[in-house]
């Protein structure tokens, strides 16, 4: 199962989510608008920011939008993708 924790109006997280719908994946989108999803993003990944991605098969979890959407589109999209990275070299919105 993954797990997708967001932030609404963050860019980063649209881009994550613009492939999890290109892709047409399933996830658990938990969003920072409920005090309980911060309280478990920072048990799980220990930083105020996001998007931040659990996969629980296999244990993968990151941080940075184009390392999410590239792992995204290795797992469940196959060989290609656009290439693109964020020409600030940041990838996350802070919580």
């Amino acid at each position: 199962m993954i797990i997708l924790y967001t932030k609404t109006m963050c860019p980063y997280c649209r881009k994550v989510l613009d492939k999890v719908h290109e892709l047409g994946i399933v996830v658990d989108e938990r969003n920072m608008a409920d005090p309980k999803n911060l309280a478990e993003l920072m048990e799980k990944g220990g930083k105020r920011q996001v998007p931040f991605m659990v996969d629980s098969d296999p244990d993968v979890s990151m941080y940075e939008s184009d390392d999410i959407v590239g792992y995204l589109q290795k797992k469940f999209g196959g060989a290609g993708g656009d290439g693109k990275k964020e020409a600030s070299g940041f990838g996350v919105c802070p919580v």
